[in-house]
């Protein structure tokens, strides 16, 4: 009589420990695909809110009207716009304390440093998981290969004649756990190795973005020099931040 080899077929006739790995590694596989479309989707919109944010950045040298106008927004910035924002700030709020420039500058280099870390975490999330499934998927499906394998040589040991038509199905419905793990294991892989070069990537972006908004804040804090009465009020309105 000929086997019925089917995919249903392997897993409802194999093993209970075997078919507890199948679950596991296709509800891995499952969420490995979730994760993947949604830090796709996530990135492509940090990557295309941080060059929106270069193009007004090198094209509006007036820090006033850039910061109001990333204030205006619904969402109140992501990424590099929440660095920006952080930092012009406490550069703004130390400024009208009148602090020394250095105490200005630390103060605003510190928070957009916490900023950046924050915006790190934020574009490296999922990616642990991924790495994850992508290191013991493979290894799930091997162990319920060879306990599928195991099992299925224990049945032989009761029967006095092997034939490889009685050895074939046990040893598919083995074989499917591994096909399983790496069906989980591939793509998960693939995503991660894509998604953490893009991350570097971005992040490098943004340091050096952050670099050349601190040249900036440096230059115009020094552009003035307030030495007298007649210099508050420029001082005052040199700089703003409207939610200070």
């Amino acid at each position: 009589m000929k086997a019925d080899l089917s995919l249903l077929s392997l897993f409802t006739d194999a093993s209970i420990l075997v078919q507890i790995v199948m679950l596991i590694l296709l509800g891995l596989s499952v969420i490995s695909w979730t994760l993947i479309f949604q830090r796709g989707y996530a990135l492509r919109q940090a990557q295309r809110l941080f060059d929106e944010f270069q193009q007004r950045f090198t094209n509006n040298p007036d820090l006033n009207r850039l910061y109001d106008y990333l204030s205006s927004r619904r969402s109140h910035g992501l990424g590099i716009e929440k660095v920006f924002r952080s930092g012009f700030r406490e550069f703004v709020r130390l400024y009208k304390q009148e602090a020394q420039p250095q105490a200005v500058m630390e103060g605003a280099e510190r928070s957009m440093r916490v900023e950046l870390a924050r915006s790190e975490d934020e574009l490296e999330q999922s990616l642990p998981f991924l790495a994850t499934v992508g290191s013991i998927s493979v290894y799930i499906g091997l162990f319920g290969t060879v306990w599928g394998i195991m099992t299925a040589f224990r049945a032989l040991g009761n029967v006095q004649q092997a034939t490889l038509a009685m050895v074939a199905p046990g040893i598919s419905e083995a074989l499917v756990a591994t096909a399983l793990g790496l069906f989980a294991a591939i793509p998960a892989v693939f995503a991660y190795n894509r998604f953490y070069h893009q991350v570097q990537t971005l992040i490098r972006s943004y340091d050096t973005l952050s670099e050349e908004f601190f040249a900036a804040l440096h230059r115009r804090l020094h552009s003035q020099s307030p030495a007298g009465a007649e210099n508050n009020t420029a001082r005052d309105d040199q700089f703003h931040a409207s939610d200070l």
